[in-house]
Order: structure tokens, then C-alpha cells, then sequence
């Protein structure tokens, strides 16, 4: 319902000033330097990056802050695997740990995917069942993406090293932690401990034939460059001409996996030319813009925007309207919107945004626990991680398998993401969508978020969860509560399109301020466990995470300790969603009184 209360700058003339002013003529010759760049953190050529963005923020006169964060980084440096001494080419993941010089040797255990067509990447829960294999003192032979989930999972059962088969002919590089960003006392201990590496399909058949035949021993080699480096990290700011302390942030991450053409120099570009459009026409602006370039996202699993997460914290809860994740625009043969990351409260926004600028209609859910999206624990809504791809007919007939970026090509985290890969008219395109969302939001009389579609979500999760239950479990309360916040919710949009009809400034600032109030409440509850200035791994995190284990309840014994432990588990989680459930019914009873 949100979404129908008009958006007075959308689709006029200030707005189309904003895209016929797009461009990219600045754009683009980024792209070029970049694609010569092997931008590693850490690295001379990653401050070249830096170096050169601020000099064209300097030339346009765009206000910035350059910050130096110190993060903790692994560099893949050189890795291979070696059986009966012959030599298999294979790629380190980032904090894959460091073998000795002879490697580490060991018996090999096979551990096929369910599905070897559908091996899982590394953002998706593993489609195997790795616990029906005892892999004590073992090394693991699989399919798939280096997954991080799967490396932990293996590791914490005894398993002494990790070799993962890509699906094709191109090794992809890949990050092995589950820590979500700079580690902490809490999350320290899941840094990898055992190397995680990853080979080639044709030589992973090799050595599946191998396992299959019989007892098979490898060797494992893994060399990285872990430890801390002080690395460039910069957040331009175009200030609103009414309420500059309110923004919008827009970021992507600038360090690559070699010269990174469609990961992410795209973005980079992207983010250049978003900068240059809104500083021209900051007098269009009510509120704020603030891009961001990150460091440390590839071989710091986030670490750069995990960095700005912690040190602005408080002031990003206080005031960012929304989070806007950009990777990977503008690829060849990118021509489809689908499998795009929002929120359910910004879906609506985001697919109208996407249909004004191309008349396609997007398509895609729950954001991956994945893409620099830092900001879940705090509070804020989101929409975007990547954008544009190549349709499932045009990936199916060049015989691609899936990727997480470069528009579905399979260069990605890989030596042949070059400049081949960006496409000048699909980046033009993405880009205006972005200058769409992001400048509606930031004019919006009301935000155009949709938190009806929140509540109905939390309704259909709760029934899934109750029905896999079995019974075993009450979500009544949950269930009545939600039922209750919808309905305050239909007299809040209500109230809040009468404010905009009547031109009422004053009730639609409270407007908005219930609604970021009501991000900080229900973004967490249903993105993470941990506390609001906290970070869960990076592991995929379902809905309602705290009741998610009702999904195995009724699967389990009723007399089991495990059962017992399950239902506590479930009492408390329902207990944590009932509070969040209230708290926010009273601030929508709030604005709306």
C-alpha cells in the first residue's frame, strides 16, 4: 500500500533531468584504468584505484572523506594438489590456511553432491548432506563453489584439508571464513584452521575417478598472505537542501579478484557517475546521498563495510533511509532482472523502479547473506546486491552454470574478468536505475517503503514453520500479534497518504521517522541473532531466525534431549519476535495518534 502513496518526483521533470544528464563519459575511461589494475587489498595497485578515484572527485568538485581503516586480510597466493606425483592446478581461498612446505597429505573421502548439476556457490546453503560422511583426518573431495558454510561444517568435523571441483574449466577464487568481516573475540575462532582450495572440473573427474576406484591419497598445498593492512577506503556525500542529515547509502567494493571487469570495476563506475549526476543536481535533492567504495570486501569477507558499519554506527542508525548494495551492473548479455536481492518492505519500490526505466518487470527475494550487506544487525532496509544478468535461456544456451556476479558470465573471480565483460549500453541502463531509486527515495514525501509486505511475510513464515512443526509448537501468540501489527499498519499508510495529499510536512517527517524506527525493529529480528551492533557469520540465514528450527521439530523424537532443547529454543525465539512485534505496534500506534 505504501508504494501507491505518490512519489511527487517521480517521473518529473527534476527526475528526468537527473537520467538524460546520465552518461559515460566518465564512467567509462574508469573502467579502462581500472581493468588494468590488479586490485588485491592491500596491494599498489589497489591505491592506484583509490588514487585515481580521488582525483576525478577532486575534478568534479564532489566532497568526500578518505579514510585508511587497518583490516585483517587474506591474499590467496599459490595452492595445487598433488596425487602420485603428478600436479593439479588449483587456487587458495582466502583464509585457507597455510600448508608446510611438504603440504599436507591424507587420505581422500569423497563427498558427491546431491545434484551435480546444481552444486551449490558460495552464498547458497550446500545442496549435500555432508554429515552422512565421517570425514575425520580426512581430506574432502567435493562439487561446487568453495561454499564457507560447507569448509566450516567439514572442519569442525575433523576434516584435515578441503578440495572443492569448480564446475567447469575455470578455477574460480573464492573466500573460506564464515567470519563476517573483522573478527572478534566471539567470531575468532572460526577462522579456518585447514586449507580450503579449489581445482578444475576436468581434473576434479580425474580424481573423483580416483576416489571411486579406490584408496586414494592426496597432497594439499596452500600459501596466503594473512595479517593486517591499512588500506584506502572513501564515502562521497551529496547533501540534501532539506534534510541533509537523513541519507541514502550507495556502495560498492573497489578490490578484485584479478582485474575484476565485471566484479566490480562496473560498479566502481557506476558509483562515479552517480556521484557526478547528484552533485550536478544537488539542488534536486531534498535529502542525502552518500557512495561508498570499499576495501577488503573479497579477501576481508566484507571487512571494509563491516569497518564503516562499526565506526558509524550509531549515526547509520539514527539516520540512513536505506542501504543500496551495487556489484557487478552493466555486464555483456545482461538482459534480465531477475534473482535481485530486497526486502519484502522494498520490493515493490524496487521492481517499479526497474520497470519506469526499462518496462521489464524484475523478479527475485530475500537478500543472500552476502554482497557487503553489513547493516542487517542495525536496522536497514535494503534492496539491491546485484542487478542486471543474462536471462536462463541466453545462460542455458552458452552452457553456463551459476555465479554470484559479472552479470551470469562465468569469468567471475576469475583471470578472464576483463574489460570484455562490461557492456557500454546495459551499464548506461543500470545505471539510470539507479539514479531512479536512489533519488526517489531521497525525495520521497513518505519512503516508499512497504512494511505491509513485512507483516505478510512474517505470516506466511510463521504458517510454514508451524505447519512443518507438526503441532509440537504454539505460534499463536506470534501469529495473533503479527495479525495485529498488520492492522495498525493499514491505518498508518492510510494516515500517511492523507499527510502527502494534504501536503502536511509535519505528519509525513513522523511518518518517515516511524518507518526507520520500524527498520530498526523488524530488519534484525529477521536477518540476524545476533545484537543490533553485532554480526551474524556469513551463512545463510533464514526467516525468522530465531523459529527456524521448528522447520526439524516434529522430524525429532518427542522423549529426545535434542526435542527439549528445541522447543526452549523456540520458546525464546518467539519470545524475542512477540517484543519486536510490540515495540513496533507502538510506534506505528504512535505516528499514527
Amino acid at each position: 500500500m505504501s508504494v501507491l502513496i505518490n512519489n511527487r518526483f517521480a517521473g518529473s521533470p527534476d527526475e528526468q533531468a537527473m537520467l538524460a544528464d546520465a552518461s559515460l563519459d566518465v564512467a567509462w575511461p574508469l573502467i579502462e584504468y581500472f581493468t588494468t589494475l590488479v586490485r588485491e587489498s592491500g596491494s599498489d595497485d589497489e591505491r592506484k584505484a583509490f588514487t585515481y578515484l580521488r582525483d576525478q572527485l577532486d575534478g568534479l568538485g564532489i566532497p568526500y572523506r578518505f579514510f585508511e581503516p587497518e583490516l585483517f586480510l587474506s591474499v590467496p597466493m599459490s595452492a595445487r594438489v598433488e596425487m602420485n606425483g603428478q600436479s593439479f592446478r588449483a587456487k587458495a581461498q582466502a583464509f585457507s590456511a597455510n600448508t608446510p612446505p611438504k603440504g599436507i597429505g591424507g587420505e581422500v573421502i569423497y563427498v558427491p553432491a546431491v545434484n551435480e548439476d546444481e552444486v551449490a556457490t558460495y552464498v547458497d546453503e550446500p545442496n549435500y548432506l555432508p554429515r552422512r560422511y565421517d570425514v575425520r583426518g580426512k581430506i574432502v573431495l567435493t562439487e561446487g563453489l568453495a561454499n564457507p558454510e560447507c569448509a566450516w561444517d567439514f572442519e569442525e568435523r575433523g576434516a584435515i584439508a578441503q578440495v572443492y571441483i569448480n564446475p567447469g574449466e575455470r578455477i574460480h577464487w573464492g573466500i573460506a571464513t564464515t567470519v563476517w568481516g573483522m573478527p572478534d573475540l566471539d567470531s575468532m575462532h572460526r577462522i579456518p584452521n585447514t586449507p580450503v582450495v579449489a581445482i578444475n572440473r576436468p581434473d576434479g573427474d580425474k580424481l573423483v575417478a580416483a576416489a571411486k576406484a579406490g584408496r586414494l591419497t592426496l597432497t594439499v598445498h596452500s600459501l596466503s598472505d594473512h595479517g593486517w593492512k591499512k588500506v584506502p577506503l572513501i564515502v562521497a556525500e551529496v547533501r540534501g537542501y532539506e534534510e541533509p542529515e537523513r541519507f541514502v547509502l550507495a556502495h560498492g567494493h573497489l578490490d578484485s579478484w584479478g582485474v575484476g571487469g565485471g566484479d566490480n570495476a562496473v560498479g566502481n563506475a557506476a558509483l562515479l557517475e552517480l556521484a557526478r549526476v547528484f552533485w550536478k543536481h544537488r539542488h534536486r535533492l531534498r535529502r542525502s546521498i552518500r557512495l561508498a567504495w570499499w576495501p577488503g570486501h573479497s579477501t576481508g569477507r566484507y571487512a571494509g563495510s563491516t569497518w564503516y558499519a562499526d565506526t558509524f554506527a550509531l549515526d547509520l542508525s539514527e539516520n540512513c533511509i536505506a542501504q543500496v548494495n551495487i556489484d557487478s551492473p552493466g555486464c555483456r548479455w545482461a538482459d534480465a532482472f531477475h534473482n535481485i536481492s530486497w526486502m519484502s518492505e522494498t520490493a515493490a519500490f524496487a521492481q517499479q523502479a526497474i520497470k519506469d526505466v526499462t518496462g521489464l518487470t524484475a523478479t527475485g527475494g530475500r537478500a543472500h547473506r552476502a554482497g557487503d550487506y553489513s547493516f542487517n544487525n542495525i536496522g536497514i532496509s535494503s534492496f539491491f546486491m546485484l542487478l542486471s544478468s543474462m536471462s536462463d535461456e541466453v545462460a542455458a544456451a552458452k552452457g553456463y552454470y551459476a555465479v554470484g556476479g559479472c552479470g551470469g558470465n562465468i569469468e567471475w573471480h576469475t583471470e578472464d574478468d576483463t574489460i570484455a565483460i562490461a557492456d557500454k549500453d546495459n551499464l548506461l541502463r543500470d545505471i539510470k536505475i539507479y539514479i531512479t531509486a536512489l533519488s526517489r527515495v531521497a525525495n520521497a514525501d513518505v519512503f516508499p517503503f512497504d512494511f505491509l509486505a513485512l507483516a505478510d511475510e512474517f505470516a506466511e513464515t510463521l504458517n510454514r514453520y508451524e505447519q512443518a512443526a507438526g503441532g509440537r509448537f504454539d505460534f499463536s501468540p506470534a501469529k495473533s500479534d503479527v495479525r495485529a501489527l498488520r492492522m495498525a499498519l493499514e491505518d498508518f499508510y492510510e494516515g500517511a497518504a492523507r499527510a502527502v495529499v494534504a501536503g502536511d510536512a509535519t505528519s509525513c517527517a513522523r511518518y518517515n521517522g516511524a518507518m526507520l524506527r520500524l527498520a530498526r525493529i523488524l530488519v534484525p529480528i529477521n536477518y540476524g541473532r545476533e545484537g543490533r551492533f553485532r554480526h551474524d557469520p556469513a551463512s545463510p540465514i533464514r526467516e525468522l531466525p530465531d523459529l527456524a528450527p521448528a522447520l526439524t521439530l516434529a522430524q525429532l523424537s518427542p522423549d529426545t534431549d535434542i526435542a527439549h532443547f528445541t522447543v526452549a529454543h523456540l520458546i525464546r525465539g518467539q519470545n524475542r519476535l512477540l517484543d519486536a512485534l510490540w515495540q513496533a505496534k507502538r510506534e506505528v500506534s504512535l505516528a499514527v495518534a
